[in-house]
């Protein structure tokens, strides 16, 4: 016989690239189904139930009964806020009522309380000298002092005299303004005296509007309730009103230093409401914390201003006043939850997906550190070619003849694991 002549390169070139095109072909045509193998490993075995039980209980505890992930819920609800403050104080010359010492008086979901001021009085137009907090306010002589010289910290505009400061030896420039300034005149009252005993209502109403649920925080009575009641968490909830020292002493501040340099006390009420239980089993609850940073001393404190005018002899003037206080900001907020087959059916299907995670993670033990992973890995994985004819019995395990166990009872492979 004459010998077969060899193929050119470009042939053989040919025939790789037609191999390989039949190769991606049939990854793309072929069907993949799992095999199942049972391994008699008992350390294997507690590893792969302890798994599932631990993904289990993670579902079972956390997922449905504490998130409660089964139900369609709501954020952030609807809410209105009004609020009404009484009370009596004194101070060094005069009583003072609700009208003098909250302010703003609208009775929102943020008011202040006045517990000092720095009473300044008889302030007129006309000329003085400038405060000594004043930036470059000091001054030896009229050369120090520039006129028209506007400072946006100051209380006037300059009128280049240096002038004797109000007490003492100092000297400031002179400035045009309300006079005398602040500084040079104020007087310090003290209010907080009675001041822990003032009365806050807190009236809430809130609205859910997907649920279509309203509620509100008042008890619904007709025999005067609120008029001898105090708040009490366990047999007084339904009656919202506070004695400031009470909200004071709930944040953990000491009232007699906050009624002196003023502070922000948050009044927090949260409606976590499960919808699916009665209506009288969503109440509110109440927590208090102190909001302005009091360990930073450049922004510890509340304090503002306000001036009240009037005319003497045909001349405008005004006592203006720097009040210390205590703000209330009233915070809602809250979650509403209710029974939903959409977020059920999810969460389920999770759940089961989630437990092939022990399966997932004993194939990795098998395949990398047990001594038989090989056998593990040529019983676990098996190649089906789809013979000409329907059967499957000359293509099993084409791609692989040399092996002894090839077929697809093989009891000593499996003897091996």
């Amino acid at each position: 016989m004459a010998a077969a002549e060899p193929k050119s390169p470009a042939a053989a070139g040919a025939a790789a690239a037609r191999r390989l095109a039949r190769g991606c072909w049939s990854a793309f045509w072929d069907y993949e189904t799992p095999k199942v193998i049972v391994v008699k490993n008992r350390r294997l075995g507690i590893v792969y139930r302890t798994v599932q039980l631990l993904i289990l209980l993670y579902f079972v505890w956390y997922v449905f009964i504490v998130q409660k992930s089964y139900q369609d819920s709501e954020t952030g609800p609807e809410s209105s806020v009004i609020t009404k403050v009484k009370g009596l104080t004194l101070s060094e010359h005069k009583v003072w009522d609700v009208e003098e010492y909250v302010k703003p008086p609208e009775g929102g979901s943020v008011f202040s309380i006045i517990t000092r001021i720095e009473v300044t009085s008889f302030q007129t137009l006309g000329t003085c000298a400038e405060s000594m907090r004043v930036r470059n306010a000091t001054c030896d002589s009229d050369e120090d002092c520039v006129a028209g010289q506007l400072d946006m910290l100051g209380n006037g505009l300059r009128t280049g005299r240096c002038v004797p400061y109000y007490h003492g030896p100092s000297k400031t420039c002179e400035v045009s303004g309300w006079c005398p300034v602040e500084d040079g005149a104020s007087v310090s009252q003290f209010l907080g005296k009675m001041a822990p005993n003032f009365t806050i209502l807190i009236k809430n109403s809130i609205h859910y509007p997907k649920f279509q649920f309203s509620k509100g925080n008042i008890e619904n009575r007709k025999d005067g309730y609120l008029r001898h009641c105090t708040f009490h968490e366990v047999s007084d909830l339904y009656c919202p009103i506070f004695k400031l020292g009470y909200i004071v002493e709930q944040a953990g501040e000491n009232f007699t230093e906050l009624a002196h340099t003023g502070g922000v006390i948050g009044v927090i009420i949260n409606w976590d409401c499960d919808l699916d239980l009665s209506a009288s089993m969503c109440n509110p609850k109440y927590s208090f914390r102190r909001l302005d940073p009091k360990h930073i001393p450049a922004s510890s404190g509340y304090n503002f201003r306000f001036a009240k005018y009037y005319r003497i002899n045909g001349s405008s003037t005004r006592t203006l006043i720097k009040a210390y206080g205590i703000r209330i900001d009233v915070i809602v907020h809250g979650q509403a939850g209710k029974f939903s087959l959409i977020p059920t059916i999810i969460n389920l299907a999770t759940a089961l997906t989630s437990i092939g995670v022990g399966s997932f993670l004993c194939d990795w033990i098998l395949l990398t550190f047990m001594n038989k992973n090989k056998v593990y890995s040529h019983k676990k994985f098996d190649k089906m070619v789809d013979a000409p004819g329907g059967g499957a019995g000359p293509g099993l395990c084409a791609s692989e003849p040399s092996q002894q166990d090839c077929t697809l009872t093989d009891g000593r492979g499996l003897a091996q694991l």
